[in-house]
């Protein structure tokens, strides 16, 4: 099966890109001071992989791995 998305930089780079318009108060690129994004781009995220896995865009074994 040919995948959208082959590698965790091409995911992470479609998230950005959707999530301006997502939810601008809660999805941010700025990170807290200890290097973790805020709860809320990170379950953005997680949700945003899923999405990607159920729609068959991605690998089992790629939403597994994928990092914010």
């Amino acid at each position: 099966m040919k995948y959208a998305y082959t590698n965790q930089k091409q995911i992470r780079s479609a998230f950005w890109d959707e999530a301006d318009p997502m939810n601008g108060s809660e999805i941010t690129r700025r990170k807290l001071s200890n290097g973790d994004f805020t709860t809320g781009t990170r379950s953005a995220f997680v949700e945003f992989v899923d999405m990607l896995y159920r729609s068959d865009k991605i690998s089992e074994a790629l939403a597994c791995r994928v990092t914010l």
